[in-house]
Formats: C-alpha cells, sequence, structure tokens
C-alpha cells in the first residue's frame, strides 16, 4: 500500500561510512594539494578553513575558499606572495581532486543501495 521500499541496518550503516569517508576526502584532499606544493602548515590550516567557511557561499565559495584560505594561511607565516600563490593553486587542484572523489563514493553509494535492494 505504501509503495516504499526498507533497508536494512546494515545497509544504512554502509553508506553512512560512505558518506563520511567522502567528506573526510573533500577536506584532506585539499589541504594535501597544498602541502604538494609546499605549503606551510599554516596554509594547509587555511586551505582546510577556507574549504569549510566556502560551504556556506555556494559554487565560488567552494572554489574561491580553499585557494584564499591557503594564501591567507601562507601569507601569514611570513612567506612571499608567489609561495602564497602556489599553494593556492595546489589547494585548489586539491579540492578538484576531491570533489571527484567524493562523486566516486556518490556512485559507490547508489551502487550500494542498488545491490542491497536488488537482492
Amino acid at each position: 500500500m505504501e509503495g516504499y521500499v526498507y533497508v536494512g541496518l546494515g545497509t544504512l550503516i554502509t553508506l553512512g561510512v560512505l558518506a563520511l569517508l567522502g567528506i573526510i576526502a573533500d577536506f584532506v584532499a585539499g589541504a594535501l594539494g597544498a602541502k604538494k606544493f609546499g605549503a606551510s602548515g599554516l596554509s594547509v590550516l587555511g586551505a582546510t578553513l577556507g574549504a569549510i567557511v566556502g560551504i556556506f557561499f555556494g559554487i565560488p565559495g567552494l572554489l574561491l575558499g580553499p585557494f584564499i584560505g591557503a594564501v591567507i594561511g601562507e601569507l601569514a607565516s611570513g612567506r612571499k606572495i608567489d609561495a602564497a600563490g602556489r599553494a593556492g593553486i595546489g589547494a585548489t587542484i586539491g579540492l578538484l581532486i576531491g570533489t571527484a572523489a567524493k562523486l566516486a563514493v556518490g556512485v559507490m553509494m547508489l551502487a550500494v543501495f542498488l545491490f542491497m535492494r536488488l537482492t
């Protein structure tokens, strides 16, 4: 009568773990991208905070948040503007990689749900 499909607790836990992995991958990728381009610890922290703050500003915030955060962190640690720019570029590349990872996790979540539904 209701037409709803109910999934079990195991499926929900699996989907929850995958969602958590996707969120972690998104934030960590920006920080690691900045670090790969020689960023300081403050720059990595700035990229992470920039990604978090960027969430509240839509697509432009998501794209610019890690870059701006990494640049501010790098400048705060006393580095020059060229090093800050490289750190920002690294954070942006990391963000793009993190987004791809989150998309892959989303596809995995859909596959898990469909597999559990069809079995």
